[in-house]
């Protein structure tokens, strides 16, 4: 069934022209329909990123659960992940975060989360649009049974003391020097408090939000002022976090990017050695380097792999019973701790390992050698090339070229008119040979 508002992270889009206040006033009063379950008096609870626009519509939000007789609750600026908690530990009936993460701040979005902190499945999504579509002013609150909102002091506590916790109580991080860029987004003052009150000498970035310069040359996915920051202050580690602070990546003590896969193997590995991992494995995305895969075998790990999107990551996991997955760009579920990514917890549980183990980061977080790994996008304006026969043909021959050695992974994105290509090998020269050729198929199909 095809979607009209949801995409595989929430509704997300520009600000004011597609994300506008008649479509979260829409989305509150049909998200509140959906959870208004028995006769208790109900409630969610909004967190948001510092977007500008995150005023507007979080104020259009509360009109929309209000007028169908929801009580709101207002964290303000607050990671996903702590929605996510606080959504299960104040026993709400439903979770919402204003955020596009990673995006630009003209962009913004809404995530749900149900009672139990987890994202929603496309039945439920699906039940929300078609009443989004529907005739919402007949099902509105009686006058006497509109719902009221507030907002709730101590929320960032509540997180930080959430995840300290998900550490031994007598591990602590002195004699860290720690450069830590929240991205100017949702986390930028419970990560630096965290990581202080656990002892680290902390050197903050990106904690200056204005509402425009939210992931603006900072963050998980502009890694080189922190890079800059790390070689200059001479710190151990480096971390960054995105807009809404559920992904991570790292920066070592040399001032070279850590990324997902890397991280993924370290935390696995230490699991692994501490009898931690609920089955001898984790989960990633086709996306993850083959060199992951290779690291995880010579331990006797399996890397079952999804489709691309934290969801499916996690997806996976809850149904064959994993407790490590996540993906390359930086989104560590560790579901013993969180219902989703988390970049602070991720962090710690890396600087957990880096503390036990007295090594430096850039020899403990170098598990693998990644193979060659080349991904290009390819735009188009309509139509579907990717079932244009020459092309299928192509593909099915690439895939033979780059035999047991390597990978061919080809998907169009879900948030715009992009094919995404991506090869990886140990033959650098096949690898971009193939990923060449295929772009350009795909590109005269799409002509």
């Amino acid at each position: 069934m095809s979607r009209s508002y949801f995409g595989t992270d929430g509704i997300r889009g520009k600000a004011n022209s597609v994300i506008t206040p008649d479509l979260a006033l829409r989305v509150g009063q049909a998200a509140g329909l959906a959870f208004t379950r028995g006769e208790h008096r109900h409630r969610v609870v909004i967190g948001k990123d510092t977007r500008l626009s995150g005023y507007m519509i979080e104020t259009a939000l509360v009109a929309g659960f209000t007028s169908v007789g929801m009580d709101v609750l207002l964290l303000g600026p607050i990671p996903t992940p702590a929605v996510a908690m606080l959504t299960r530990s104040m026993r709400a009936d439903l979770g919402v975060m204003i955020s596009a993460s990673h995006n630009p701040y003209e962009d913004n979005g809404i995530k749900l989360f149900g009672p139990d902190g987890y994202k929603l499945s496309d039945e439920t999504e699906h039940e929300i649009e078609a009443l989004i579509d529907g005739e919402l002013g007949l099902r509105l609150a009686r006058a006497d049974a509109l719902g009221r909102a507030k907002r709730v002091e101590s929320v960032h506590a509540r997180y930080i003391e959430f995840a300290k916790r998900t550490l031994p109580r007598r591990l602590d991080l002195d004699g860290l020097r720690i450069v830590v860029d929240c991205a100017n987004g949702a986390a930028y003052k419970v990560a630096p408090e965290a990581l202080w009150e656990l002892g680290a000498e902390v050197i903050p970035m990106g904690v200056e939000p204005d509402g425009f310069n939210i992931n603006r040359d900072v963050g998980s996915t502009a890694p080189q002022a922190l890079m800059q920051k790390v070689r200059e202050m001479r710190a151990d580690i480096g971390i960054a976090l995105d807009g809404d602070a559920d992904r991570v990546i790292v920066v070592d003590e040399k001032g070279q990017v850590v990324d997902g896969d890397q991280l993924m193997a370290v935390i696995a590995g230490s699991w692994q050695d501490e009898g931690l991992l609920t089955k001898p494995g984790i989960v990633a995305t086709v996306m993850s380097n083959l060199g992951l895969e290779r690291h995880l075998a010579g331990r006797g790990l399996a890397l079952a792999r999804t489709a691309v999107g934290d969801r499916y990551v996690l997806e996976h996991m809850r149904e064959h019973g994993f407790n490590v997955g996540g993906e390359q760009s930086g989104h560590i579920i560790l579901s013993d701790y969180a219902t989703t990514g988390d970049g602070l917890v991720a962090a710690l549980q890396l600087l957990a390992v880096v503390r036990r183990s007295g090594k430096p980061v850039s020899e403990l977080c170098r598990c693998f050698e990644p193979v060659p790994q080349i991904l290009k996008n390819v735009r188009y304006k309509s139509g579907r090339p990717l079932e244009n026969d020459k092309v299928t043909t192509l593909i099915a021959a690439s895939r033979e070229r780059l035999g047991q050695s390597g990978r061919l992974v080809i998907r169009p994105s879900g948030t715009e008119p992009v094919i995404r290509v991506m090869a990886e090998g140990d033959d650098r020269d096949l690898v971009e040979s193939v990923v060449d050729d295929v772009c350009e198929a795909v590109a005269k199909a799409a002509a």
